[in-house]
């Protein structure tokens, strides 16, 4: 049974971005893997754009029912959503999962990374959240079963 996925919290799609600009997401036959942060998991994440179908096994996807940040960070390389290469750059290196582990809370974590890159690069940053977040609502995405593949 195909369930509709939702809208993931906006920190996700800055993790997309910072994924691709780490170079953690290469596509390996008929699916992609996504590394995480700190290199201790990977994700699997497969794509059947014709029925507005995705699947990945990371937490966010499988336990909470939204987009997680490795569907988000295929869809930018497959062109299915924005991405904008400086403001990647702008996110390599961070540690996601110890951020996310540290504070516990994606408002803490979000105002560090805001911090990183700097006030006057933030709103730049805010309107790409709006942007990708708009384009994920009209694509309408919905988990597929993993039996595929």
């Amino acid at each position: 049974m195909e369930r509709r996925l939702r809208l993931p919290p906006r920190i996700k799609v800055l993790e997309a971005l910072s994924a691709i600009a780490d170079g953690r997401v290469r596509r390996e036959g008929d699916h992609y893997v996504i590394v995480s942060s700190d290199g201790s998991r990977s994700y699997t994440v497969y794509v059947d754009e014709g029925r507005g179908l995705v699947y990945s096994n990371d937490n966010g996807t499988v336990y909470r029912g939204y987009v997680g940040y490795p569907i988000m960070s295929v869809l930018m390389m497959l062109g299915k959503l924005s991405f904008d290469k400086e403001l990647s750059d702008g996110l390599r290196g961070i540690p996601w999962r110890e951020l996310n582990e540290k504070f516990k809370n994606y408002n803490a974590v979000m105002e560090v990374i805001r911090g990183r890159v700097g006030e006057d690069k933030w709103p730049l940053y805010e309107r790409f959240i709006d942007k990708v977040l708009g384009e994920l609502r009209r694509l309408n995405l919905r988990l597929m079963e993993r039996s595929t593949g």
